[in-house]
């Protein structure tokens, strides 16, 4: 960094101008960089979130098709998806009134935001009340949730894995836990 001393400013009679240079340059090229990776990953982060139902009554097609559920088949097992086709998953340790994920947890099990709905599916879906007062979906009494490792349609990689202190499995319309050797096994998952 360069100093200079510029006469006649300030009580002193002089004062110091610090130069960066290139320094300088990059410091304010970055600044807006990071606020774009800052909005970015703000952006990333609420894009696997279905939008909380509207308490007026009426709602979008946009709003209702975020909330519907529907059928894939996935290597051979037909499992819930949501309206995107990620693949839909219970975790052992809840129960039909509450969910055990939250925390840490819940970011790589996000929770299917409720009420839903499903043409064609038999069974009954529900909601329940989770810990920090949002509504979370559920299915034939198991809270619903997507896994952040399944980045594409069909894929069903948190199926069997053994994480957060239980067990996860792919919903299947029939609405009990597949096999963990059925859609993935967990093959490509992420490990805990």
């Amino acid at each position: 960094m360069i100093i200079r001393k510029i006469p006649g400013r300030g009580g002193s009679g002089s004062a110091l101008r610090t130069g960066g240079g290139r320094a300088r340059l990059r410091m304010l090229l970055a600044l807006p960089a990071a606020a774009a990776a800052a909005a970015a990953l703000v952006a990333c982060s609420s894009a696997g979130a279905s939008p909380a139902p509207s308490s007026s009554g009426s709602s979008s097609p946009a709003a209702a098709a975020a909330n519907t559920v529907k059928t894939a088949t996935i290597a051979g097992v037909t499992v819930l998806t949501n309206s995107k086709g990620v693949t839909l998953y219970s975790f052992a340790p809840d129960t039909s009134t509450a969910s055990k994920c939250d925390a840490t947890c819940a970011q790589s099990w996000p929770p299917v935001q409720g009420p839903v709905t499903a043409a064609g599916v038999t069974g009954t879906f529900g909601t329940i009340t989770r810990s920090d007062g949002s509504t979370q979906a559920t299915f034939d009494g198991h809270p619903l949730y997507t896994f952040v490792g399944d980045t594409a349609p069909g894929q069903a990689k948190g199926n069997g894995l053994n994480a957060f202190g239980g067990l996860w499995h792919e919903i299947t319309t029939s609405g009990t836990a597949a096999p963990a050797g059925g859609a993935s096994s967990g093959s490509g998952g992420v490990g805990y």
